[in-house]
């Protein structure tokens, strides 16, 4: 069972509580050029993404905030490092919400000027720590960089926060080590209710990061630990986002949309399956259903292994089946049967 975490509002999407797993995403645009980054949103936008992250890296990008807004339809997350004076100018200029690792941006002083204007202004911090911004006093106290030591620096950020009467956040524990990441959130999660970002740091090429990112992410949210997630890929940041819809949907977490079940191919196989399939996710992707779609290789894995599809297609030596829960409905010409597929997808 899902953890009931504090709810928290960026912008008008619900983060933690009952409120649906949101996928994020990161611009890789320059911020200040908002032709680019606008267009970059939208396109993240269609692919479903519920949050977008911008990094903010001069009073320029800052100053973008509000056009950009103007023009988008999803929160946006102001990405800070170092400057707390950008900060700042990004809460005053409208970001949803702050994405900050305390320690790295000053004295407490400095904290405390950023928590004051977030107040004003009515807008949650993202409290990162990630495996390479760990306070030196942790490391050497937990002996090394290591779940206890990511925790419990991340834990005096909050402490910190909340002796300013600042409540109003989630949190973020980040490696690009699995284990330790894993291990992280479910020490975090039993330490605290505040919702949690959770995410495989610097998980790498979109073969490996894939990999990396399913079994980290989805690890942690079948456990009931996690509010938000982001898929940190070396690829287009789309692809980040599709991934995450993907890990949400296995975990039957997120039934927006269409869940594509194929096999892998045998001998038996006797169509050209790999095309087909590749083919189908392309032109499904536009498709607002929640269903199950079988493309299967042969009679054996067609109808019957698939009859929990709500629709799906067999075949072998030129012709092909269409099926709708594991019973039969149309024989066509393999030539055809991808086309058929999308009519009947169509009518349902």
């Amino acid at each position: 069972m899902r953890k009931n975490t504090k709810q928290i509002y960026v912008g008008d999407v619900p983060v933690g509580g009952t409120s649906p797993i949101t996928v994020q995403s990161m611009t890789n645009t320059i911020t200040r050029d908002i032709e680019s980054t606008v267009n970059q949103i939208i396109s993240l936008e269609q692919c479903g993404c519920d949050i977008i992250r911008s990094a903010i890296n001069n009073i320029d990008d800052a100053k973008a905030i509000p056009i950009i807004k103007e023009q988008i339809h999803i929160p946006i997350i102001g990405d800070i490092q170092f400057d707390y004076r950008l900060a700042i100018e990004a809460v005053k200029n409208g970001v949803d919400c702050l994405r900050i690792n305390p320690g790295n941006i000053g004295n407490k002083d400095r904290v405390k000027e950023v928590v004051n204007c977030c107040k004003e202004y009515d807008v949650p911090i993202r409290v990162g720590v990630n495996s390479g911004s760990i306070s030196q006093k942790f490391i050497d106290k937990y002996g090394g960089v290591n779940s206890d030591s990511l925790v419990y620096s991340c834990l005096e950020q909050v402490e910190f926060l909340e002796s300013l009467g600042f409540y109003d956040m989630k949190l973020a524990l980040k490696s690009s080590d699995v284990n330790m990441t894993i291990e992280s959130y479910k020490k975090i999660s039993e330490l605290t209710n505040y919702p949690l970002h959770v995410g495989i740091t610097e998980a790498g090429p979109k073969s490996t990061g894939i990999i990396k990112s399913a079994v980290g992410i989805g690890s942690l949210l079948s456990q009931g630990i996690g509010d938000t997630i982001r898929v940190s890929l070396t690829a287009p940041p789309e692809e980040e986002v599709i991934v995450g819809k993907e890990i949400l949907k296995s975990l039957k977490l997120k039934t927006e949309g269409v869940n594509i079940v194929s096999c892998p191919t045998c001998a038996r196989t006797n169509i050209d399956l790999i095309k087909i399939v590749e083919e189908a996710e392309e032109r499904l992707k536009t498709v607002d259903k929640n269903i199950t779609v079988a493309i299967m290789g042969c009679v054996v894995n067609g109808p019957g292994e698939a009859r929990e599809a709500d629709i799906g297609i067999t075949g072998g030596n030129g012709e092909g089946l269409i099926f709708k829960k594991g019973k039969i409905v149309k024989k066509v010409s393999e030539e055809f049967l991808l086309d058929e597929l999308m009519n009947e997808i169509e009518k349902m």
